[in-house]
């Protein structure tokens, strides 16, 4: 296969889902690439075949590692001829053992890709979200592998496929439509993730802490950042303080007397507690004794 031959399995290798397709051009690539450094670097078929490497087909996966480790072995074969050759042709020169040059595309081929310095994105790790045939779906899908790469290091294989699940988890719970409940529902769990406070969140949903199925269950305030819930909860304690203290304002007279101790200072309040064209409930405490009574 030569370059351009190369390159169009890729597109077409990129774009299939179905796991007969896949492994059709797997076996294709696998069959016809003669592996080279510089085929390897102008194709990038290394990149390509590697993201399956993880895939749920085991016949798929399977076969993806052993393309990887027959086309690192070659190249390695390649390097160490051409080592051989240079040194012979340089006799005063001792030859060294061919170590792999830092200028090679060998991590790419294993999927130690480096991870870009700036935000990430699919396009900036060259991921495909090119998942289905509906673009909304692969919109979601980018949208929430953006969001959970913020500040992260985490393989994109291990990124997409978490993004992916929760697409799947919301578009199965709008019974397998795209509504705009749907939208809402990954707008919002899009705008949560990529909040730059909330570290703690991508963290249990990247180590699966939370799985998918309930991350879609989880309410706002339980996605909510630490630093946020606990000011959330310190602003619950202190309207339940300023409720408590919120009391009726009570009139201090001399109008009652208490029946228990016979004073006649008296605080009171009044309060609504029948229906609207009952007259007012008076409520009394003692300020001498602290003997309570009401009365309408």
């Amino acid at each position: 296969m030569d370059t351009k031959e190369i390159k169009s399995t890729i597109s077409n290798l990129e774009k299939s889902t179905d796991d007969t397709t896949i492994l059709k051009l797997l076996n294709i690539l696998n069959d016809g690439v003669k592996p080279s450094e510089k085929v390897l670097r102008e194709t990038k078929v290394g990149v390509a075949v590697n993201k399956f490497r993880s895939h749920e087909n085991s016949e798929i996966s399977n076969l993806v590692k052993k393309m990887i480790r027959n086309w690192r072995d070659a190249v390695q074969h390649e390097k160490i001829s051409k080592k051989k050759v240079s040194g012979s042709s340089t006799p005063s020169t001792p030859a060294t053992p061919a170590t792999p040059s830092s200028s090679t595309n060998l991590n790419s081929i294993d999927g130690a890709k480096k991870i870009p310095t700036g935000p990430r994105n699919p396009k900036t790790d060259g991921v495909s979200t090119e998942l289905y045939d509906n673009p909304t779906r692969n919109a979601s899908v980018s949208a929430l592998y953006t969001s959970l790469a913020v500040e992260r290091g985490d393989p994109s294989e291990l990124i997409l496929k978490i993004a992916s699940e929760i697409e799947s988890e919301v578009f199965k719970s709008e019974y397998s439509k795209v509504t705009d409940s749907y939208r809402n529902k990954l707008r919002s769990f899009t705008m949560n993730l990529r909040n730059k406070k909330n570290p703690e969140l991508r963290e249990r949903l990247l180590t699966q802490a939370i799985l998918a199925a309930n991350f879609i269950k989880m309410t706002p305030s339980e996605m909510a950042p630490e630093s946020l819930k606990k000011e959330i909860e310190k602003l619950n304690k202190q309207n339940l303080f300023d409720a408590q203290g919120a009391t009726e304002k009570r009139a201090v007279t001399d109008r009652f007397t208490c029946g228990k101790c016979k004073h006649k200072k008296v605080s009171y309040y009044q309060m609504q507690t029948r229906s609207a064209d009952e007259p007012l409930t008076t409520f009394c405490t003692c300020e001498n004794c602290g003997n309570r009574w009401k009365f309408s």
